[in-house]
């Protein structure tokens, strides 16, 4: 593959900013849309990021935080060690998380990639798509109701 293959997702959300930004990062809200897994990390740049299954104790997701600004940033690197492919920095994924607020309403923006460079990074493009899509759909009606 040589052309870039970037993810990128939008969701509007009836929010303040904080709010979305505490659903982001506190376990006890990720559970609700990750799938049943929580972020184990300390959120300081370089640190380690795990999704972990909240029921299991499976690590699902493995990473580290790359920036991290509250209410407005949060960038990370994630890897599948449960995929079948070698862990090394060639098969890591970047992803980040951009809030804005205006008028009432927060527009999260979440991008992933380069699927392009990565092992199966086709499969994992379309496997993305979709859990975007059932992630940032929660996501919001969580937050909405």
């Amino acid at each position: 593959m040589s052309d870039e293959m970037t993810l990128r997702k939008t969701v509007i959300i009836r929010a303040p900013k904080s709010k979305v930004w505490d659903a982001l990062v506190n376990p006890d809200m990720t559970k609700q849309y990750m799938f049943g897994c929580v972020p184990v990390t300390t959120w300081e740049p370089d640190s380690p990021l795990i999704w972990r299954g909240a029921a299991d104790g499976k690590d699902y997701v493995t990473g580290k935080v790359l920036r991290y600004e509250p209410d407005t940033v949060l960038a990370f690197t994630t890897f599948d060690p449960n995929g079948g492919m070698d862990d090394v920095p060639d098969n890591h994924l970047t992803g980040e998380y951009v809030l804005a607020y205006e008028n009432g309403v927060t527009t999260v923006s979440v991008t992933q990639g380069d699927f392009a460079r990565v092992a199966d990074g086709q499969k994992r493009y379309n496997d993305s798509q979709g859990a975007w899509d059932m992630s940032l759909s929660t996501l919001k009606k969580i937050l909405e109701h």
